[in-house]
């Protein structure tokens, strides 16, 4: 592909603090609780970038993150947590609770279990910043919290008012998490040394097996008075020692340990909490809190400092100039990049599973969700973290096997679809990361496209011995190989198909002639397509002919209604009404063909009927905005040749979907992911995943920069007659470093070597990035091929 170029940028906007003007505060365009209600599940707390320790507030209402903003009480305080998954609520381990017990003598005035101790907090009251949280409860206990890298410090607050009945301050430790899914514990508590130790084996909430964590939390600030344990209702001084399992049949038991302090008649007390976390040890856990926060009496602002100082650093290689744009849209725009660096999470020298030099990161959760946004906007922004990041996905494969499809707590998590962690290895492929064993790499890609373990249900593919010899994956098929959910066929033949895209792209660059029977078999998604099938909504004919369909052994075909799993009827999962598609319809998985649209677009009739189509699909309420399969159905206008519909339909999204309120996510943020999508979107790059492909459409700021971490290259994005209306959304023409640029898409290079691109805008669409030698690669008509490595 020949580009123009690179040339030296010289730009005024030089970093984090000129993006607004020049004394602000990035960190004050970032706000952690948009998304923390409605289904957003986003982690609202204190953490570093990609931190193991998460410290807030966890409630008994929408609590997957730990917090919501929904109304519900608070049960605890904890330092473990993950951020907009879905599933059952992840993690959330051993909580405290300070409370007053009314009667100094009895410690069984206080309030226990979860149900019992559950209090509101003052919805004023709550602050959240990257590295900071706090709020107030109805009880006049004031909570904040700050991190280091693998502990947290939290501080309670009891106030004098509190104490008016002559009450003593109790904080608790609870032996168990945010679902409940703890099947023993044990607890140590030592009044003398004001120390509680604590440990357990609980589930991951969204795989199998279970893992066990790790918890040593010292008290400074107020003098214990006593110590001991409670079970249920009840609590006692008289031992300090407890072991508990999870109970007789469905009866939860509920346990842990508690201290008493006394306190000064008539005064505030504080009360400093020093949790360390681990999934090694108790000493561990220990070792943990003493090296991060060794003075916890002294640390809490230096930590929350040195967390802002970490924040700026990551976020310092993009800078905007707003051009007027509305402050709002500049906190979505940065608030959806601080939320892609809360994980995965950072757990090297965590890992109890195996020995290695190899960093280790968990909570992939899941691939199948960030392979699409996530991962390639780390790639821009952070390559380092991404690079170490595929290490520690190819080290689980030495390891365990297989490349996870999703991953949590240690645990191998359910696979969704493909297998997508070939789509992560073969972007930071195409995309030139560093580090990276790329024969070790391309192995793990074949194990997945070869070989079938015995429970793909959470690693690899299923359904092979079908896959090589019918060329897709059959309605119930019979495949006595492994096991898994035997549904999904038509999401995962055109899953299947694009991982075997990925693989032959890898296979191609490192000169493997096997790469051809891979890049045969992306076209399997053919096999599924009937051609004749109609679809109905409400008993009115849509329209449109042909579709995927689910097919037999024989080769005959099955059905399923093409608006079945979409947003106008059920929710399709896994184990909830599971289909031939997952979590979407066939309309939205007749999209998916991201390795050759010109083909899809041939085989649905042509440019205009696929416009026609995608226009259906997303007016019509078919699109469902909260799931992360309809991403880049918003930019696909591209490949017929209409870059401008792209922009019109990325600018009716936002913000109208994804903005700055409580519930500003139409869906779980999956780590990161619906922030991805809306920081790319603003950027006017949106990616596809796996391939060296940006579609260019008009930004939502007046100049974007990016200076890559690693060639230390600024990349400029400058839109001439910007709107901050927002009437002027279509590209006119694009110069690319001072020369004409008519290709609706870019590589790459564009961030590594540091280019400029120049966008004139206007209020209707013009005839740029048309022509059919303009659009994006496809692989049968031979564009990929022209595809540069870099």
């Amino acid at each position: 592909m020949l580009l123009p170029k690179p040339q030296l940028i010289i730009t005024s906007i030089l970093g984090a603090g000129a993006q607004q003007s020049p004394n602000s505060d990035i960190l004050d365009y970032i706000n952690p609780l948009i998304g923390s209600t409605n289904g957003g599940n986003v982690f609202a707390g204190a953490s570093l970038p990609y931190g193991l320790a998460k410290a807030v507030a966890d409630v008994d209402g929408q609590n997957t993150g730990g917090f919501a903003t929904d109304g519900s009480r608070v049960t605890g305080f904890s330092a473990l947590h993950d951020s907009g998954t879905g599933g059952n609520p992840s993690l959330g381990n051993f909580p405290l609770f300070p409370q007053v017990c009314p009667d100094s003598e009895d410690v069984n005035t206080c309030r226990f279990p979860k149900s019992a101790r559950a209090t509101g907090y003052i919805n004023d009251s709550v602050v959240a910043r990257p590295g900071y949280f706090g709020l107030t409860l109805e009880s006049g206990i004031k909570a904040d919290m700050t991190v280091s890298e693998r502990a947290a410090v939290f501080r309670f607050t009891f106030p004098s008012s509190a104490d008016s009945e002559g009450g003593s301050p109790l904080i608790l430790l609870d032996l168990t998490d945010l679902w409940d899914s703890r099947q023993n514990a044990s607890v140590s508590v030592d009044p003398e040394n004001r120390r509680i130790l604590a440990n357990g084996t609980f589930l991951p909430s969204f795989g199998a097996g279970s893992y066990r964590s790790y918890t040593c939390v010292d008290f400074y600030g107020a003098e214990v008075r006593d110590g001991g344990v409670w079970v249920n209702d009840r609590a006692g001084n008289e031992v300090q020692d407890l072991y508990v399992t999870r109970g007789f049949n469905l009866f939860y038991l509920q346990a842990g340990g508690f201290l008493r302090l006394y306190r000064p008649e008539n005064r505030d007390i504080t009360v400093t909490a020093r949790v360390g976390v681990s999934y090694m040890s108790s000493q561990q856990a220990c070792e943990n809190a003493e090296r991060g926060i060794p003075r916890p009496l002294e640390d809490f602002q230096r930590l929350h400092t040195q967390a802002e100082d970490a924040w700026r650093e990551k976020l310092r290689p993009i800078s905007i100039k707003a051009g007027g744009a509305d402050e709002e849209l500049q906190r979505s725009f940065w608030s959806g990049i601080y939320r892609n660096m809360l994980s995965p999470q950072d757990m090297t020298g965590e890992n109890p599973l195996w020995e290695s030099e190899e960093p280790y990161f968990d909570s992939f959760y899941c691939i199948w969700d960030s392979f699409r946004v996530q991962h390639p906007l780390l790639t821009i922004i952070d390559p380092e973290t991404q690079s170490r990041m595929v290490r520690s996905l190819l080290d689980t494969y030495k390891h365990e096997g297989w490349l996870p499809d999703c991953r949590m707590s240690l645990c191998k998590g359910w696979t969704q679809g493909g297998s997508n962690a070939d789509v992560v290895l073969a972007d930071a492929y195409i995309k030139n990361l560093t580090g990276i064993d790329w024969n070790i790499a391309y192995e793990a890609m074949v194990n997945d496209a070869e070989n079938e373990p015995l429970e793909w249900s959470y690693e690899g593919r299923g359904g092979l011995q079908s896959w090589k010899r019918l060329n897709y994956i059959p309605y119930l098929d019979l495949d006595y190989l492994g096991f898994g959910t035997n549904s999904r066929s038509i999401s995962r033949t055109v899953e299947y198909s694009y991982n075997d895209f990925c693989v032959s792209t890898v296979g191609r660059g490192l000169g493997r002639n096997e790469y051809t029977t891979y890049l045969s078999r992306a076209d399997n998604w053919k096999n599924l397509f009937k051609d004749d099938q109609t679809s109905f909504i409400n008993g009115t004919d849509t329209g449109f002919v042909g579709f995927f369909q689910p097919r037999y052994l024989n080769g005959t075909w099955g059905y399923q209604d093409a608006i079945a799993c979409s947003a106008l009827a059920s929710w399709c999962s896994l184990t909830s009404n599971p289909s031939e598609t997952f979590e979407s319809s066939v309309w939205e998985y007749q999209f998916y063909v991201p390795h050759d649209m010109s083909s899809l677009i041939n085989t649905l009739g042509g440019d205009e009927s696929f416009i026609s189509r995608l226009d259906f699909f997303h007016e019509s309420g078919l699109a469902d905005l909260g799931n992360e399969p309809v991403f880049l159905t918003v930019y696909q206008y591209h490949y017929a040749g209409r870059p401008g519909l792209s922009s019109r339909r990325a600018h009716s999204y936002i913000p109208s979907r994804f903005n700055t309120s409580t519930s500003g996510l139409p869906g779980n943020d999956d780590s990161g992911a619906m922030g991805a999508f809306t920081a790319f979107s603003m950027m006017g790059l949106f990616p596809n995943p796996g391939q060296n492909v940006y579609l260019i459409t008009a930004p939502f700021f007046e100049e974007i920069s990016v200076t890559h971490p690693q060639t230390n290259r600024t990349a400029t994005i400058r839109s001439v007659n910007f709107d901050p209306e927002y009437k002027r959304i279509y590209i006119q023409s694009v110069t690319l470093n001072g020369q004409i640029y008519t290709r609706n898409w870019i590589g790459h290079e564009f961030f590594t070597e540091g280019w400029a691109m120049e966008l004139v805008l206007g209020e209707e669409e013009s005839d740029w990035g048309r022509a059919q030698e303009d659009r994006p690669p496809s692989l049968s008509t031979g564009l990929g091929r022209e595809v540069t490595m870099v």
